[in-house]
C-alpha cells in the first residue's frame, strides 16, 4: 500500500499516458468538469507502453502514481488502454484513492454494430493481454471482433509525423484488413489514437463509425468524485500543470498543437 498524503475537495487529479495520448482525455476533463485542478504526466521517455515489457510497464505506473500521491492528488487517471489492461489491478490493491482506467468501447461498439463486425485497433501489448480478451469475450454480444495491432503508430504520433504520408500509409496498412472483413464499427483502442482520427476517417469513409474513450472516462471520474464526496466545490477554472520526461522544444510545440493552445511544461522523472 503506498502512503497516501493529505488530500481535500481541491486537491489535484492526476493523469498520465506513456506521451500525449492522454492529452485528449485531459482535454475532455477539462471541459466537462472545469473546477477541477489536473496534473498530467507525459510519460514520453517510455513511450510507447505498447513496445515495453510487462515489469517496465508496471514499474512506470507505480513510479508515478507514487508521485501522485506525493502531489496529494486525489485522484487518479490512468489514460492509456496499455497501462490499464496491464497494470490497473495491481494498482488498485495499493492504492485507496480511486484509480479511473481505460478500456477499449467494446460494449457500445457491439450494440451499435448493425452487421455485428467491429473493428479496434490498438497496441501490440494490449493485442495480446488476458484482460482485454476477456474483455472482448464479455462484451461482444455476438459480434466478430477483429483486432488490429498497430506497432509504430504511436511512436508516429509521439514525434509529430501524424500528418505524413508514412502515417496515412501505415494507417491504409492497419485499416485494410478490417474494412475486407466489412466492419461497421471501429474502436480506438489506443489514446493516441484520436489524433489521428481524421486520417482514420478518410481511410474507412462514412460507413464505419469511430468510437473513442475520453467521454466514458469523463463520466467514470466525475462519478467516482461524487461518490467519495471530492468534487471540488470552488468557484472559478481549476488550474492545470504540464509534466514531461521528454522535454525540448519540439515535443512542447507538439503537445499545445494537440491541446490547442500553448502549454508550458515542467521536468519529470
Amino acid at each position: 500500500m503506498f502512503k497516501l498524503q493529505t488530500q481535500s475537495n481541491n486537491s489535484p487529479i492526476g493523469i498520465f499516458d506513456s506521451g500525449i495520448g492522454g492529452l485528449s482525455i485531459a482535454k475532455c476533463i477539462t471541459e466537462q468538469l472545469p473546477r477541477e485542478n489536473l496534473i498530467y504526466v507525459a510519460d514520453s521517455k517510455f513511450a510507447p507502453y505498447g513496445e515495453q515489457p510487462l515489469d517496465k510497464i508496471i514499474e512506470r505506473v507505480n513510479t508515478i502514481a507514487q508521485w501522485f500521491i506525493e502531489q496529494h492528488c486525489k485522484a487518479i487517471v490512468v489514460a492509456c488502454n496499455t497501462a490499464t489492461v496491464n497494470a490497473i489491478d495491481q494498482l488498485r490493491a495499493k492504492v485507496s484513492i480511486p484509480i479511473i482506467g481505460v478500456e477499449p468501447a467494446i460494449k457500445p461498439a457491439a450494440a451499435l454494430s448493425k452487421n455485428k463486425k467491429v473493428g479496434v485497433l490498438v497496441t501490440s501489448a494490449t493485442a495480446e493481454n488476458p484482460r482485454f480478451l476477456s474483455l472482448i469475450n464479455q462484451h461482444k454480444n455476438g459480434a466478430s471482433i477483429f483486432v488490429q495491432p498497430c506497432p509504430g503508430l504511436v511512436n508516429m504520433i509521439e514525434t509529430g509525423q501524424q500528418d505524413s504520408h508514412e502515417c496515412f500509409a501505415l494507417l491504409t496498412q492497419f485499416l485494410s484488413p478490417l474494412l475486407a472483413n466489412n466492419i461497421d464499427q471501429l474502436v480506438l483502442g489506443c489514446t493516441h489514437y484520436p489524433f489521428v482520427s481524421k486520417q482514420i476517417k478518410h481511410i474507412v469513409g462514412n460507413n464505419v463509425h469511430l468510437l473513442e474513450t475520453a467521454q466514458p472516462v469523463t463520466e467514470q471520474l466525475s462519478r467516482q468524485l461524487k461518490k467519495n464526496k471530492i468534487v471540488n466545490l470552488s468557484n472559478g477554472c481549476g488550474k492545470s500543470l504540464f509534466y514531461s520526461n521528454h522535454h525540448n522544444t519540439n515535443h512542447d510545440q507538439l503537445l499545445s498543437t494537440l491541446w490547442s493552445t500553448q502549454l508550458r511544461f515542467t521536468s519529470f522523472i
